[in-house]
């Protein structure tokens, strides 16, 4: 998987590429993060990436030239090694709301290019024009799109083969299944008069796996009462689960 991003801050990118299960990632050519910053294809001296708004009000709108010259540049980089460009995604307040199936749908992308926004918003002729897809991490704003961006690049690199010690983390990991993961203990045994629960300890793997269940139901349910209703619509419910469920 490789991701192209088109950001004027390359270097918060540092904390991905770096660092822990991202970082081994990158580390193991599992993926690609390479880095375009818009000032270098601008041709003034000051390397305007922004001008004022056409209407006035607050704030700077990123101009289309600099992001198309870098998008070009992407690109042509590409095609010098073979590549088939994939989508073009704009990360912003007003695209789909990101999740664990858009992060599933993207890795099989093998390729995608992020343009990270900054001051008051992008010029619309370049979203028309080269956006394939808009995503948002939620209903609020923030200075720009990197951390967006390293957020939604976290999520799908996780789900590369081989970029997880267990590769079964995936796999139990909150939303994949609809629901909210059980909860987790380990090491000591009590801690401060509060036990690890006794069906955990019995070895019994068919026990624990219903209890497991069943807790993930139940936090789902009490905190999350919305994906239980997409659940059950997308058929993720069993018999068993509904019994469940209607005991709470």
């Amino acid at each position: 998987m490789r991701f192209d991003v088109i950001t004027l801050f390359p270097e918060m990118f540092s904390a991905l590429t770096s660092w822990g299960i991202t970082g081994r990632a990158c580390e193991h050519k599992l993926t690609n993060v390479t880095l375009w910053n818009p000032r270098d294809v601008c041709l003034d001296s000051r390397r305007t990436v922004d001008d004022r708004a056409y209407g006035g009000g607050p704030g700077m709108v990123m101009m289309v030239k600099p992001l198309e010259d870098a998008l070009s540049a992407v690109r042509l980089n590409h095609e010098a090694n073979g590549l088939q460009s994939g989508p073009v995604c704009l990360m912003a307040p007003q695209g789909e709301r990101f999740s664990q199936k858009i992060a599933t749908d993207i890795l099989n992308y093998k390729n995608l290019t992020i343009i990270c926004g900054r001051y008051e918003a992008v010029d619309q002729r370049f979203i028309d024009r080269n956006v394939d897809l808009q995503l948002s991490i939620g209903d609020f704003v923030v200075s720009g799109g990197e951390i967006p961006a390293m957020a939604m690049m976290d999520a799908v690199i996780r789900l590369i083969p081989g970029a997880l010690g267990d590769e079964n983390s995936a796999v139990q990991d909150s939303f994949v299944n609809g629901l909210l993961d059980y909860p987790h203990y380990t090491r000591p045994e009590i801690y401060e008069n509060l036990s690890v629960p006794d069906v955990l300890l019995g070895g019994h793997h068919v026990k624990i796996a219903d209890w497991r269940r069943q807790k993930s139901l139940e936090l789902t349910f009490r905190l999350r009462p919305d994906l239980i209703n997409s659940a059950r619509a997308n058929g993720l419910l069993s018999p068993e689960d509904e019994r469940f469920l209607r005991s709470l």
